[in-house]
């Protein structure tokens, strides 16, 4: 049987059990450990009786307090919706060119704009609207399809080569891949297209680039224009100016005529209220004049 007695260095009992010498003492649990918990248990039954704690199956007790955290949530964001319906709806209301010369309300469109831009469309064309590589700069001011803001707005609404209804369409040949122009000519239309840009090429590499021009008239003009300055009517782009989808060195030109093109932008008709298309789109058009 455990003997007890009593520690005569601490002053406390011991417990009977002994480990190799080492005998346990029956230390009491301190007081203001006990104070502590008295004050923990004292503190909860208050949150119970003040607070909204129980749940009473269809509700919940709501305390004497009558504290709602989701109430004081909830009514910054009524308030906050309110105050935006009424720079809203003016942008709704109101021209393009009018909200555009508006400085209060593009201080409102460049706020939630950018959200709405974040959201939808920067994973394409990156959160500055600069695009990349397959992805148009929205701020170059150099557009596939036309830079009205009616244009644009449509754009948004209908979306390029989608599944929408009045999608617009427009497409590429791979004139390399599907054998139309294949070696030296490949070569010769490339250096053509780029010539367009850079003089320079013309005169290093005269008589490809005449042949090059040939080839661009049986074959390309039609869509790019004898000059080559694209129809934003059809998507085209314009290959004279520095604007480059896939990228306008003479390796991305020479992939481009030989794999073809057909880029493609999903339709915010049904995603998106009117209100939002015309909200992004006065945003767009305001990423190039910020650009400027």
């Amino acid at each position: 049987m455990a003997v007890k007695e009593r520690d005569p260095h601490s002053g406390h009992m011991t417990t009977g059990h002994e480990w190799n010498g080492i005998k346990e003492l029956n230390t009491p649990v301190p007081k203001p450990v006990w104070l502590f918990l008295i004050g923990t248990v004292l503190f909860a039954i208050g949150c119970w009786i003040a607070l909204p704690a129980w749940p009473t199956g269809t509700s919940f007790t709501k305390g004497l307090l009558g504290a709602d955290a989701r109430e004081r949530v909830t009514e910054p964001v009524r308030q906050g919706a309110a105050d935006r319906a009424v720079w809203a709806n003016a942008v709704e209301a109101r021209s393009y060119q009018q909200v555009l010369a508006d400085p209060q309300l593009m201080a409102h469109v460049r706020e939630d704009g950018k959200r709405l831009f974040g959201d939808n469309c920067a994973a394409c064309h990156g959160t500055d609207g600069r695009g990349g590589p397959g992805f148009p700069d929205l701020a170059d001011g150099d557009w596939l399809w036309g830079g009205t803001p009616e244009t644009i707005a449509e754009t948004i609404r209908v979306g390029i080569n989608g599944t929408h209804a009045q999608t617009r369409v427009s497409q590429m040949m791979a004139f390399g891949a599907d054998g139309l122009i294949t070696g030296d000519d490949l070569i010769a239309v490339t250096d053509y297209v780029a010539s367009l840009r850079d003089a320079a090429l013309a005169r290093r590499k005269p008589n490809s680039v005449k042949a090059g021009r040939a080839l661009f008239s049986d074959n390309c003009a039609v869509c790019h224009g004898i000059d080559g300055r694209g129809n934003q009517a059809l998507g085209v782009p314009n290959l004279t100016d520095e604007a480059s989808l896939h990228g306008g060195d003479w390796a991305a030109i020479y992939t481009t005529v030989s794999q073809g093109s057909r880029g493609q932008m999903p339709a915010w008709d049904g995603r998106l209220t009117e209100a939002e298309r015309k909200l992004l789109t006065v945003y767009v058009l305001d990423l190039g004049r910020s650009a400027k």
